[in-house]
Parts: structure tokens; C-alpha cells; sequence
């Protein structure tokens, strides 16, 4: 156990602070690391700037923050399942950064991969392309997309070992194994957490040397 990175939720939180960018993992609440987000709730963090693939519901998830007023700038890529988001958005309370969902991924992806940015035809013609530099290549236009890093990612697996590798369920791998990538540190939510040796090596979806904490997500 001296090697484990678990780590208790209140020693998770305080890494935590006002102003921070945070990475949130998950698709329309699945995959989310409920219990942390819960305790940001409860502990009040506010002025975060959120990079999510979504705003989940009002009621789940990332969605929380949402309602809770603790996220100054969202840059996800749909807001509709949360009606708080859009009113936050039109009331000028929130800043709402949408981008397109493929773009969004890649520019997480090349953050975490050391890359200067993405070339990516997605977006020219329309809003998205203002602002933004083109590089044209065989005659082709691309937009030029900036790579997206955060201070803290918080994502969730359904089963990680004490050295962090994580094996996620289905569906709710999603954002979560390129957050692990394109941030300062990684926090992981353990639905279940093993002891090293228990997750075969073929099924290890986030090598530990991504992932700096654990807490546990069971109880």
C-alpha cells in the first residue's frame, strides 16, 4: 500500500481551487465521476473553467455544477439536455464555448499527444471558423484548432488498480481515457479498486502513468 495512489475524497477536493480549467470525463452523465463532483458541490469551488463534453441534466453530473453557478466558462460541445446551461448562456452569466464534437476531442487529444494543434475542415463557412487561422493544403481550407489542456482532469473507470490503470465499462470509456492525457493531474474515480495484477494487461484503457490519485466511488 505505500505505493498506492488512493487517496481520500476530502485530500482529492483540495486539489481543487477557484479559477482552476478542469476536465470532466463523461456523456450525458455516464461516465462521470459522480462522487468527486458531488464533493465539489458540497465544498462550493467556483470560477472554474469546465471542458466537457457536455453539461449532462440539471440534476446529474457535470449538470450540478452547472446549476450549483460554480463554472464561469463551459467549452463542451452541446449544451441542450440542460436548460440551465442555455439560460446561464443567453442571461450572460456564463461564458459557453460550443465546439464541434469531433474538434473537441481532438483538441483534448493533442494536448495529451504534445501536438501544436489539428487541421480540421469542420466549421469552415460557419460562426465556428471566426477568429480562427486557415491553412489551405491541395487546394483544400482547414481550420487551424489550438490544442485544449486543463490543470486538473477528474475521470471516472469501473475498475482501477492501486498503480491507477484503469479498465473502464462500455459506453462510459467516452472522453475519459484522453482527459487522462491533456492535463497537469489526474484524478481518478475507482468504481472498484484492485490490486495491481488483477486487471489483465489487454484491458488496461489508461496506464497508471497518467493517473497521480484514486479515491474510491463505491460506497
Amino acid at each position: 500500500m505505500s505505493n498506492s495512489k488512493l487517496i481520500s475524497m476530502e485530500q482529492a477536493i483540495e486539489h481543487i481551487k477557484d479559477g482552476m480549467t478542469v476536465m470532466i470525463g463523461g456523456f450525458l452523465g455516464v461516465g462521470n465521476p459522480h462522487k468527486i463532483i458531488d464533493a465539489l458541490v458540497k465544498k462550493g469551488v467556483k470560477d472554474l473553467t469546465l471542458i466537457a463534453n457536455d453539461t449532462a441534466f440539471p440534476e446529474v453530473g457535470i449538470g450540478k455544477l452547472i446549476v450549483n453557478k460554480q463554472v464561469k466558462k463551459v467549452i463542451t460541445s452541446h449544451i441542450g439536455t440542460n436548460k440551465e446551461t442555455g439560460r446561464q448562456m443567453t442571461e450572460g452569466e456564463t461564458e459557453v464555448v460550443l465546439v464541434p464534437q469531433g474538434t473537441l476531442v481532438e483538441r483534448i487529444r493533442a494536448a495529451g499527444a504534445g501536438l501544436g494543434g489539428i487541421l480540421t475542415p469542420t466549421g469552415i463557412g460557419t460562426v465556428v471558423e471566426e477568429g480562427k487561422r486557415k491553412i489551405e493544403i491541395d487546394g483544400k481550407e482547414y481550420l487551424l484548432e489550438l490544442p485544449l489542456r486543463a490543470d486538473v482532469a477528474l475521470i471516472a473507470g469501473a475498475k482501477v488498480d492501486k498503480k491507477g490503470n484503469v479498465y473502464y465499462h462500455k459506453s462510459a470509456r467516452n472522453f475519459n481515457p484522453i482527459m487522462a492525457m491533456a492535463a497537469d493531474l489526474v484524478i481518478v474515480e475507482a468504481e472498484e479498486v484492485v490490486e495491481v495484477g488483477e486487471i489483465d494487461p489487454n484491458d488496461v484503457m489508461t496506464p497508471g502513468i497518467f493517473v497521480d490519485y484514486i479515491v474510491r466511488g463505491e460506497e
